[in-house]
Order: structure tokens, then sequence, then C-alpha cells
């Protein structure tokens, strides 16, 4: 069995012997592939460092995370985009909207936003979407990119059954967290309906711990936590929802 966690934030963890326990963990519970978004210019070194320790297990992405998005943008995307030329990465993220925080740069975040829509597209790569209270605002901009190079990951998926169709009929894929497992949270009425094939598998760590963890810092290991929501949900086994996650992530990734 391989589980895949599309979106952890591992490299957060700077000290070694902790973070080569945190990979333990990991490969102690089947996960063995973690992909790594950064979200500014300052988390680029973090993220390749942890590939450099870890290269058979983790896969870089490069972006900048709307909340990082200021009045420097363009100057920080650029460097961003400079440190690319001297590493492979898999993805464009995590990259999007977010109006729960602030809504003074809207404008500044949809720009940013379509410009690494457009770099995605040269490079023939996917994007990884953060999206908070800012759905109609994200799916307009898809709508206005949509074209055969335009695919990815809505990262944390936490909407409506026709939200996530609208997304898939898109074309992307929804990112699947530690909230399918929280009580109240609605998920659980929502992923019995939307077939595996549409679906892959991340924990966001440290952020949105699941059950029975949560309250305290996430990691990947607990990513297996999240593949038994989701298999008890399907009516169906741990070994399948790895299989089936698994494979929509190499597709979409390449690798």
């Amino acid at each position: 069995m391989v589980l895949t966690d599309t979106h952890t934030h591992l490299y957060y963890e700077t000290i070694e012997d902790k973070r080569a326990a945190l990979m333990e963990r990991c490969l102690n519970n089947n996960i063995s592939r973690l992909f790594l978004p950064n979200v500014d210019l300052e988390s680029v070194p973090l993220v390749f460092d942890l590939v450099r320790a870890f290269p058979e297990q983790c896969f870089p992405m490069l972006g900048l995370h709307p909340c990082s998005v200021k009045d420097n943008w363009e100057q920080e995307l650029t460097a961003i985009r400079n440190s690319q030329q001297q590493n492979k990465i898999f993805a464009i993220g995590e990259i999007g909207i977010d109006l729960y925080w602030d809504k003074n740069f809207l404008t500044e975040q949809i720009a940013a936003f379509r410009q690494q829509i457009n770099w995605a597209k040269s490079l023939k790569l996917p994007i990884v979407i953060h999206c908070r209270d800012a759905f109609n605002e994200v799916y307009e901009v898809l709508q206005q990119e949509q074209d055969e190079d335009l695919k990815g990951i809505l990262h944390c998926f936490t909407g409506t059954l026709e939200q996530a169709n609208k997304i898939i009929a898109l074309g992307f894929y929804l990112g699947i967290g530690g909230v399918v497992t929280y009580k109240n949270a609605g998920l659980d009425k929502i992923i019995p309906q939307i077939d595996l094939k549409h679906i892959v598998l991340e924990t966001d760590s440290p952020y949105l711990t699941p059950v029975p963890f949560r309250g305290k810092p996430n990691e990947s290991s607990y990513l297996i936590y999240i593949a038994q929501k989701v298999a008890e949900l399907h009516q169906t086994d741990v070994d399948t929802v790895a299989r089936i996650t698994t494979e929509n992530s190499k597709r979409l990734f390449g690798i």
C-alpha cells in the first residue's frame, strides 16, 4: 500500500532529528509520497532542503500563497520563479484567493492567481489552489482560464456538493484532508457522493489535524486517519482508497 500526501508543509520542522522522526512515522504508515507547497519566498529554501534530505519521498511545488500577496507581490513572485530555474518542480502552488483574513488585497490576489496559472500552463504543470471564503472568485478565474493545459487540485475542499461538481467538471481533483474526520463539518455527507477517481488525499500539516489528534499539530503520518475515514464513507477498504488516490496523484503530477 502506498499513500500520497499531496499537500504538506513538513518542511516547517527544521530540526534534523525531529524532521527524520516525522518522516519515519510517515513511512511506518505507508505514506511514501509527499508533495510540498511553499507559501512565500522565505519558505522556498526550506522546501528544497527537505527535498534534498529525502529525494525519494518529497516533491517540491512553488507559488505565492494568497495570504502572502501584498503590495510587492510581483517582485516576490519573480524571485520565486527565478528559484525554479535551478530546481525541478511538480506543480505551481499553493496559489489562489483567501478572503477570510483580509479582503484589502483581492485585486492583487486575483492578478497573482491569474499570473501563476499562466506560469503553470507555460510549464505544463498542474496548479494547487488555496481557496478560503472565495469559491466564487476562484471559480470565475478558473472558468476564464480554462483550456486543455489547466489542471490541478482544489486543496482543502470543504464546500458543497454543487461546488465539488463544478470543480470536477473543470477537470480538477478535490484535496480531502483532516476536516473529513470532523463531526459537524458536513463532508461526511458529500464524500460518499463523489467518486474516488476525483479525490486526492492531503494533510496540510501542521494544520487541520484529523481526529483523533485534533487540537495538536498535524503531521503527514496522520494521513492514514484521513484515508480510513474516506474508506469508511465509501464503504471500502483503505488499500482501495490508497491505490486510487495515489494513482490520481501520479496522473496529475506525472510522478
